[in-house]
């Protein structure tokens, strides 16, 4: 859990870096802006989390595996520093209405995935995910945990395009 913690905590702090005006800047009209970077990472983490909770408190598909491509991710425990295809990316994600809502809505998940895990009970069910198949509550934080650091490479781009503007 220690790597999911730190990842979101490097999240948060990243906030301290920019004006609300610069979160909401888009580099170029077919991308993100950094705001909606972290919408994306608060949407789908809170999604990670509701299926760490179901895998909780079930022992369901527990003898169902991932497939051999998320084992190959899992293995590494990272993503590719790259673009990656997902059909439920929305170019036109809201953007944040303040840097202090982020925060909020970035801590909060951390605490309750932290309640997670200190109630953590001895089921061993498993959720699907919509592209990769079955993971149990471990494997989600895991997901999350990699999900987070993979969208660094995008600040890096994004910083690139907005603060030398």
């Amino acid at each position: 859990m220690t790597g999911f913690c730190n990842s979101v905590d490097q999240w948060i702090g990243y906030l301290d870096a920019y004006t609300l005006q610069q979160l909401q800047q888009r580099p170029a009209p077919d991308s993100w802006s950094l705001g909606q970077v972290y919408q994306h990472l608060i949407s789908d983490t809170r999604f990670y989390t509701e299926q760490m909770e179901a895998a909780m408190a079930t022992d369901e598909h527990a003898d169902c595996a991932m497939t051999p491509e998320a084992a190959a991710l899992f293995a590494v425990n990272s993503f590719p520093n790259k673009p990656l295809a997902n059909p439920f990316n929305d170019i036109h994600l809201q953007q944040p209405e303040s840097k202090e809502q982020l925060r909020r809505q970035l801590t909060g998940i951390r605490e309750k995935v932290c309640q997670l895990f200190k109630n953590a009970s001895i089921r061993k069910g498993k959720t699907l995910h919509p592209g990769f198949q079955y993971f149990n509550a471990a494997e989600w934080l895991q997901f999350a945990d990699m999900h987070l650091r993979h969208h660094l490479w995008q600040k890096e781009k994004i910083d690139k395009a907005i603060l030398q503007a």
